[in-house]
């Protein structure tokens, strides 16, 4: 099985334009998720997808592997599947989020074995949720599992609904999870997702994983316990400068 990562990567970001050349203690964004990347056990080659080449030649100029992508994609999923068609000869694509610079090898090694299992079309990641801030922050999607482990709903709001308890127990008398934003993909899978209309479900949380669950597609999860830091706006990246002691040391 020959897996490739890819990390796209957007110029024109709404809430922080040019952030994958941000840069942070000497290293941009873009290059500090690439050297993560790098380090997976399970990832045979790591590209960059994306439409700008301002990204394009910064990722060759420190050797990095990048390909420019249509600038009409709605998504990083419709991204990696151009991807897919212009680099064949892979049975797995992993969707690598361009803005957590300090994603750890680890967690791109855990969903790659999900694919161990042949009937696996899709999978992602999801951590447990710990503090009632979060688990209330429609910023930060939920997922519900099955006894399969294969994710059946994902919502903004907090699910399942805990009847005849009162909010502030909830943390306490259930566990919730959160998604992790890292897809994996098979290349089938793939190719037929892209092809969906978009629908009612993804239209009403805006999460287009619903869109996949709603066409009968099944999402293999893992359970993560390490935490990811996103940048999404200025504000998160004062935050992450704030605590980043060690820049281009691994978290492996």
């Amino acid at each position: 099985m020959r897996i490739l990562g890819i990390i796209p990567a957007r110029y024109a970001s709404t809430r922080f334009p040019g952030k994958p050349l941000i840069d942070i203690k000497g290293k941009t964004m873009i290059q500090l998720v690439y050297e993560q990347a790098l380090q997976s056990t399970k990832l045979d080659e790591v590209v960059v997808a994306t439409d700008d080449e301002r990204i394009l030649l910064h990722v060759r100029a420190f050797g990095g592997r990048a390909i420019l992508t249509s600038p009409d994609h709605q998504s990083g999923t419709d991204r990696c599947a151009e991807v897919a068609e212009k680099l064949p000869g892979f049975d797995v694509l992993i969707n690598i989020q361009g803005d957590e610079p300090f994603i750890d090898p680890l967690q791109i090694d855990m969903l790659c074995t999900c694919f161990e299992s042949e009937g696996t079309e899709l999978a992602t990641l999801v951590k447990k949720i710990n503090t009632a801030e979060e688990l209330h922050n429609p910023n930060s999607p939920k997922v519900i599992l099955n006894s399969s482990s294969e994710a059946i709903y994902f919502s903004r709001t907090a699910i399942p609904y805990l009847r005849n308890i009162e909010l502030p127990n909830w943390i306490s008398s259930h566990t919730f999870y959160k998604h992790i934003g890292i897809y994996g993909y098979r290349i089938d899978a793939l190719k037929a997702i892209t092809k969906l209309q978009v629908s009612s479900l993804e239209k009403a949380e805006a999460l287009e994983q619903l869109r996949w669950i709603e066409n009968g597609y099944k999402i293999k999860v893992a359970i993560t316990d390490i935490e990811n830091q996103a940048i999404d706006t200025p504000d998160d990246l004062k935050k992450i400068l704030s605590s980043y002691q060690n820049p281009g040391q691994s978290t492996k």
